[in-house]
């Protein structure tokens, strides 16, 4: 495929007014993992721990942060009845006391067989003007405020999950979007924000093996146009937000089970395509209908990621693989500046603070390195826990969720 680095689009993050210290969606206000701050760069169970709190059930969904207050949610299954419990808990951010928990869905069994590595609880809650938005999948997406009162909720919305649910939702004017890529039929939906009552529903309309995928979406301006960019199993698509129109697709073969959430910049989207061999790939996006053949930038098919999302930070683009190979690539172009093992199994999604990347693996080990097209390790951190969660960033603190704990890691 021609190399094509000629950027015509102007794009823009879609970024409300936040305050200093708010982490309001998954991979923070840009939802591309970036924290306005320096952070800590060594601690472990002794050392730098604010405080460490106890949570209940199982969940992989991260910590979103506003005004003081840290909101996540999780999944309680009792081994006696079979009942599920779809919760969601607001905890301090100073102290780490939990504030309240709300009970939002109850069901009879625990449903289909999830993946050893998900949840029932694995999307990512988003805050919006007061509101907080949570999403269970297949299992129900509610509305509450910023207390835990319910304002609505909407079971509606059904399709056969494969390995449970995984992608978050996000917010493109009053539209509430999540993608439903499930075993059969996939498809996208658009809800009110805020009544819950659906707006629209496209298809996919992609024939693949396989057709289930985790991808959360980004939204971004398009030479002042809005698009929902949302990958799938073999293609990654852009939507009208108020229509549900596909605006256009870029193809990627058989890439299913397709998890990291896409990132922007240079007049180009980034993406990894999933199992069974990753692409991460450039995209122009200012295209229209089917735009393999002439808006893919540039590929690269080693080490990509099926799990943790890309980072780009600068003129470069930083990745992990599941297998924890970290790379950094020029991102107009796609060479290689380097290619280095940092250790474990990886499925959190990297953050870049003040100069530093942060690779956290799932044994709960953080190693941090220098930002720049030269490899150089500055720390490995060793927590102890499972962690497949990506982090919230709140001032100079890190909140990290691991399989039993909440963590606020400050430095002294």
């Amino acid at each position: 495929m021609p190399l094509r680095i000629a950027v015509t689009a102007f794009l823009c993050f879609s970024v409300r007014a936040w305050g200093a210290g708010d982490w309001p969606e998954f991979r923070g206000p840009t939802g591309q993992g970036h924290a306005d701050t320096a952070l800590p760069v060594e601690w472990s169970q002794t050392r730098n721990i604010a405080w460490k709190q106890p949570i209940p059930g199982r969940g992989w969904s991260s910590p979103v942060l506003q005004k003081g207050r840290l909101f996540l949610t999780t999944a309680i299954a009792s081994d006696s009845s079979g009942k599920l419990e779809l919760r969601a808990l607001s905890l301090d951010e100073s102290t780490g006391r939990v504030l309240w928990d709300t009970l939002l869905f109850e069901h009879g069994g625990k449903g289909p067989r999830g993946h050893n590595k998900n949840s029932q609880a694995s999307p990512t809650p988003l805050i919006e003007d007061g509101r907080l938005y949570v999403h269970f999948g297949h299992l129900g997406t509610a509305c509450l405020d910023l207390d835990g009162k319910v304002a609505w909720r909407n079971s509606d919305i059904d399709y056969p999950p494969v390995h449970g649910n995984g992608g978050s939702p996000v917010i493109a004017g009053d539209t509430l979007f999540f993608s439903c890529d499930g075993q059969s039929k996939p498809f996208v939906v658009a809800l009110n924000k805020n009544t819950g009552k659906e707006l629209w529903r496209t298809p996919r309309g992609t024939k693949v093996q396989k057709s289930f995928s985790f991808s959360t979406p980004l939204v971004i301006d398009v030479k002042g146009a809005r698009q929902i960019i949302s990958p799938g199993s073999g293609a990654v698509c852009a939507y009208d937000p108020k229509t549900g129109k596909e605006l256009w697709r870029a193809r990627y073969g058989e890439g299913y089970s397709v998890v990291p959430r896409p990132v922007q910049g240079h007049g180009l989207i980034f993406i990894s395509s999933g199992f069974d061999r990753p692409q991460v790939m450039a995209i122009r996006p200012d295209g229209t209908g089917d735009v393999t053949d002439s808006h893919i930038a540039w590929t690269h098919n080693k080490g990509g990621p099926n799990t943790p999302s890309l980072l780009l930070v600068g003129d470069e683009i930083y990745f992990v693989s599941d297998a924890g190979i970290a790379s950094c690539l020029d991102a107009r172009t796609g060479k290689v500046h380097w290619s280095e093992r940092v250790g474990g199994n990886y499925s959190s999604s990297p953050i870049h603070a003040a100069g530093r990347i942060y690779f956290q693996n799932e044994d709960g080990t953080t190693v941090v390195v220098k930002a720049g097209t030269t490899f150089e390790k500055l720390a490995t951190n060793e927590l102890g826990e499972r962690a497949l969660s990506s982090w919230a960033v709140g001032g100079d603190a890190l909140f990290i969720r691991t399989e039993g704990h909440l963590y606020k890691v400050k430095g002294s």
